[in-house]
């Protein structure tokens, strides 16, 4: 018989609805439940495609025994953490702080005033490996709770005020923007941990360090090292030939496990093929690298071939585990991977023999049970030979049993897909790839923007959820919108990322401070407002609202704007040579501050071939954050500069509108479309040679 998540909207809480355990949704319902009966809460908190979330289900949430016990004892609460980003992170700062690690499932109890008091991630259905089974861990604490509450309480005061101490770190008072000393340190600190040997940062399990990458590409835009281009493009390289790049279908696993970028953990997310798209396309465009090129074309083809839903946004994530045919069990990575019998099955003892040497398929195997983890080592000598061969195994593997998909839909990751198929779309001549990041964002307009201008984090069938979107939805939908931009020259979308803006500045900072929440001032209350600058899987809320408030200020002159992005840039200083890898973007966001960033404003006739060539010098440019902004000429003939003006709290068309700041009097030059290049508004003299105007943004035009 289903149980109350049954109703859900979230795959992984659905997953859920069916166990014999008596889950409760997060919500005031199972605290008072929790209240009334006298007894703890276990939260659980996981996502669709965790791989361990799946055991831990299997193992223990689906015996009758433990779900029994559970129920008795306990009032059982399941969250998504993608969902509740804001759940996740409080509790999770707990166990970090406590355990020295997490991880999910994430499993924590709670007192009925949802203090946390005992901590773990997952475990197993009976003792192993130093852990305690589940069934003693609820045993434990239930002996805990009945005999020695005072103990309990005390332990969830501490660990209460403990997270307050350090909620109090980041609003302890201005910081001043990092400058370019402090970058330059950054740049320092990450080329010790440079992995010299296998590319990226640190060792096993590792990640895919997206905004690091772009950090590392804007620094090398604005000072010319050469350190730091070497670092992202032996980064780039090696995880696009490398296990965790999926060679047939494009996009990218969550991360390695191994140091080598072998063997990935298979689950696909849409924020991390999102990122790296972006950097992939940055990449080629700092160093014209064909391989990063072809990159972010299959990483762009896969997100609309796999994870475009019907209503035309993007769906969270696509499971690691899928159906073993051999077997009849599902199995970790079993759509991925390759046994050499298969490809003689497939292609026959020729070309096998190729497709082996091409993809590094081993007798030995370099996965489980002989299976290889597909790579490409070195470039093909016959490019076209390769395409064939990788045609033939995509199409075999398309009769695999696929794995599930999470098909929610979350804002924020929506925005990170706009921006990088806008971008992309407009660099590499995909008009497809624009039109789907205005599909994607039409989505998020009509189903996740409420009448007041506030926005639902998820969706799913284009049903709204009723989660209020943190800090990195506005951010990052806003990110994308700008980028829309800037690719389609719809003003539209420049008024509509700053009516989001002017919302964090409304209702996500700390006015005293410049520093960022992670919630609203009238979201729901929970032990601490959640509040953390430094980078997780994606860019934090912090450092990508600094950025969307940084670039449109550019576009609109308005100072209210620019003073909150460098405020919020502070913070990014004091950790930039401790902890760099953890504050990517706030770094490339610090880059593009001591940049201007520059800003380019394109005027011409919209059906110009020369008004095209300069927009498309103008994308092209490296310069760290530049803003491109293409429209028709406007205003005197003098060529005076445009005039800044402050943006309304409303974010109304004053600033957004028809008219955009940036464009304001620009004339033509000799009767030809031409091209401004500014800083805080003050410009060079225009120019209209699409050459000219790509020297001056860090770029060979030919």
């Amino acid at each position: 018989m289903p149980n109350r998540l049954a109703d859900a909207t979230s795959p992984y809480l659905l997953q859920h609805a069916e166990n014999p355990v008596d889950w409760w949704p997060w919500g005031p319902e199972a605290f008072a439940e929790a209240q009334r009966r006298g007894v703890p809460v276990l939260l659980s908190v996981g996502y669709a495609a965790c791989h361990w979330c799946h055991v831990m289900a299997h193992e223990s949430f689906e015996d009758a025994g433990v779900a029994g016990y559970l129920n008795e004892r306990f009032v059982a609460v399941k969250v998504d953490r993608e969902e509740r980003p804001d759940v996740d992170a409080v509790y999770m700062e707990a166990v970090q702080a406590a355990t020295g690690q997490g991880g999910w499932p994430m499993t924590v109890f709670l007192t009925p005033d949802k203090e946390p008091f005992y901590f773990g991630t997952y475990f197993p259905p009976e003792p192993r490996h130093g852990m305690p089974s589940f069934r003693q861990v609820l045993e434990g604490v239930d002996a805990a709770w009945r005999g020695r509450r005072q103990e309990v309480a005390e332990v969830a005061g501490r660990i209460r005020a403990d997270l307050a101490e350090r909620a109090a770190v980041y609003s302890a008072g201005a910081h001043h923007p990092p400058a370019g000393a402090d970058l330059h340190q950054a740049l320092v600190t990450l080329s010790r941990e440079f992995d010299d040997r296998h590319g990226g940062f640190g060792g096993a399990p590792k990640f895919p360090p997206a905004m690091v990458v772009e950090f590392l590409l804007r620094h090398h835009a604005r000072t010319g090292s050469e350190a730091a281009l070497e670092m992202a493009v032996r980064t780039g390289e090696a995880m696009a030939r490398g296990g965790i790049h999926d060679q047939l279908g494009g996009g990218f696993a969550r991360y390695a496990v191994d140091a080598g970028w072998v063997v990935p953990h298979f689950e696909k997310m849409l924020y991390d093929n999102a990122l790296l798209l972006r950097a992939y396309l940055h990449l080629w465009r700092a160093t014209g690298s064909p391989l990063a090129r072809r990159t972010a074309l299959t990483t762009a083809d896969f997100l609309l071939r796999e994870l475009r839903t019907p209503e035309g946004a993007f769906a969270s994530a696509l499971d690691a585990d899928s159906l073993d045919e051999e077997t009849g069990k599902s199995t970790e990575g079993a759509y991925y991977v390759w046994e050499p019998g298969q490809l003689v099955d497939l292609l026959g003892p020729a070309d096998a023999a190729t497709a082996a040497r091409l993809f590094t398929v081993t007798a030995g195997g370099t996965f489980e049970h002989g299976t290889s983890v597909l790579q490409l080592l070195v470039e093909p000598e016959d490019f076209a030979e390769y395409e064939t061969i990788r045609a033939r195994l995509f199409e075999a593997r398309t009769r695999r049993p696929a794995p599930a998909r999470d098909d929610k839909v979350v804002a924020a990751w929506n925005g990170l897909a706009i921006a990088a198929l806008a971008e992309t779309g407009a660099l590499l001549e995909r008009p497809d790839l624009v039109e789907a990041a205005e599909r994607a964002a039409d989505l998020l307009l009509a189903v996740h923007l409420t009448p007041d201008g506030r926005l639902l984090r998820t969706s799913r069938d284009g049903r709204a959820g009723t989660n209020a979107g943190v800090l990195e939805d506005y951010a990052d939908t806003a990110e994308g919108f700008l980028a829309l931009y800037a690719v389609t020259g719809d003003a539209a979308w420049l008024q509509l990322a700053g009516g989001l803006l002017d919302t964090v500045l409304k209702h996500f900072t700390d006015e005293a401070s410049g520093a960022l929440y992670d919630t609203a001032d009238d979201a729901e209350e929970l032990i601490r407002r959640p509040q953390d600058p430094t980078d997780n899987a994606t860019p934090s809320g912090w450092t990508a609202a600094a950025g969307a408030l940084l670039t449109y200020a550019a576009y609109t002159g308005s100072d209210r704007h620019r003073t909150a992005a460098e405020r919020a840039l502070g913070i990014v200083g004091s950790l930039a040579s401790r902890a760099p890898r953890f504050i990517g973007w706030g770094l490339a966001v610090a880059e593009a501050l001591l940049d201007g960033p520059r800003e380019v404003a394109v005027v011409g006739p919209a059906d110009d071939p020369a008004t095209a060539a300069l927009r498309r010098a103008a994308l092209l440019g490296t310069a760290p954050g530049a803003v491109v902004a293409v429209g028709s000429p406007a205003g005197p003939a003098d060529g005076s500069p445009a005039r800044p003006v402050e943006s309304p709290a409303d974010g109304s068309a004053e600033d957004g509108g028809a008219e955009v700041p940036l464009l304001a009097d620009r004339p033509l030059v000799g009767g030809a479309p031409a091209a401004y290049v500014c800083r805080h508004f003050a410009c060079e003299a225009p120019t209209t040679d699409p050459a000219v105007l790509g020297e001056r943004l860090g770029v060979v035009v030919e």
